[in-house]
This record gives structure tokens, sequence and C-alpha cells, in this order.
């Protein structure tokens, strides 16, 4: 599969970069895409939630009243789970809720998420470009001359871009990730993927 580079400025470079059929013109699998994304964003939860069982709230050790003789229920604590302020039953306690995944189980949802792009006709490529220093601006007339001003984007760089990065990170939809970086789910989790051409062969290089 070929696509066309284009310029900074939104025109045709006149070169094109032809795109792996082991990468982005497999048969996609999804349940592979379905353990990769769930795996994901398991991998994004903290597992901090937390309340305070009976035991662990403080108070509580004086009898309320007596035993005998008010006409009302027997009570030996106010820090019941009945009585307000009293502990949680059965509340959430901090853990991990990381899920691992095989390697080529993520490799192959990777490449399916590529190939449903590429059907998809969401795949651009771009001339490689940096800036001298952090200017949103610059990055923005970039989105404006490829007409994806508005849309949902990955950028995808060839290795970590400081100044592309702090460039774009304040534009609204859009992400920018180092190609070799880059989850199933994050693939997939926009409207277009933008590649810096040198990121191509980045990405396909963590294939092989």
């Amino acid at each position: 599969m070929k696509l066309d580079v284009y310029k900074i400025d939104g025109t045709k470079s006149g070169e094109s970069v032809e795109l792996s059929d082991g990468i982005f013109a497999i048969e996609p699998n999804d349940h592979v895409i379905y353990l990769s994304v769930k795996a994901y964003l398991a991998n994004q939860r903290q597992g901090t939630a937390k309340t305070k069982e009976r035991n662990e709230v403080r108070g509580g050790g004086k009898k309320p009243w007596r035993q005998k003789g008010r006409g009302t229920a027997r009570s030996g604590t106010s820090r019941s789970p009945i009585w307000v302020g009293g502990g949680t039953i059965f509340g959430p306690k901090p853990r991990d809720h990381r899920q691992k995944l095989n390697k080529k189980v993520n490799r192959l949802a990777r490449k399916s998420a590529l190939s449903y792009k590429a059907q998809a006709n969401q795949i651009f490529v771009v001339e490689d470009f940096n800036f001298e220093s952090p200017k949103t601006k610059d990055f923005s007339n970039i989105l404006d001359a490829l007409k994806l001003t508005g849309k949902k984007a990955l950028v995808l760089t060839n290795g970590t871009q400081v100044n592309v990065y702090k460039s774009g990170r304040n534009i609204d939809r859009v992400n920018i990730i180092e190609a070799n970086k880059a989850s199933a789910y994050e693939l997939l989790n926009n409207q277009v993927l933008l590649f810096q051409k040198s990121a191509v062969e980045q990405l396909e290089s963590t294939f092989n």
C-alpha cells in the first residue's frame, strides 16, 4: 500500500511511502484488540480506592446506652456499619488492577488496529518536522494546512521530540506519541493517524 507524503504546508511533496502489507493489510483480529484494549484501560487504574471498615473507624469504644430498659435495640458501639459514621461493609481496598498481555497478542492487536486504520483511509504521512522552540501556533498551522483541525488525531513521531510534543499538547483532541510506543487502544481512539515520514519506518522496525 502506497501513501503520498505531504509537506507541512499541505501540498504533496512528490514522494510516497510503501506501507508493509504484513502490518497494515492483515486480516484484523477483533478478539486480540479487545484483550489489548481491556488490559490497557485496566493498567490506567490507580487502584487506590479505600473505605474504612468497622475496626478502622476511630471511636465507638463506649456502649451508647444500657443493654435493657430503653425499649430500643441493644447496641455495643456507635461505629456499627448500620449507623451514620460507622464503618463500611465490604468496601473497596487498594489493589493492583494490572493485566499482563502476551507479547505476540499485543503485536497482533497493534497490527490489527493499523490495518483497520488503513482500510478506513485514516492514515496520513507528513514530512519530518521539528521546531526550534515549543510553539502551539506552529503546530496548529500544520494541522490547518493538512485540513485536520478539529479532528481527533494521533501524531506519531520518530523518537522523542520534546518541542513537537510541547507544541501540540495543548491542542484539543490531539495526542502525540512516539511511533514505537503507541498501543492498540491509542491507535484506534482517534479519527486520523498522522505519521511523520521517518516514524513509519521506526514503527515497522518494531515488528521485525
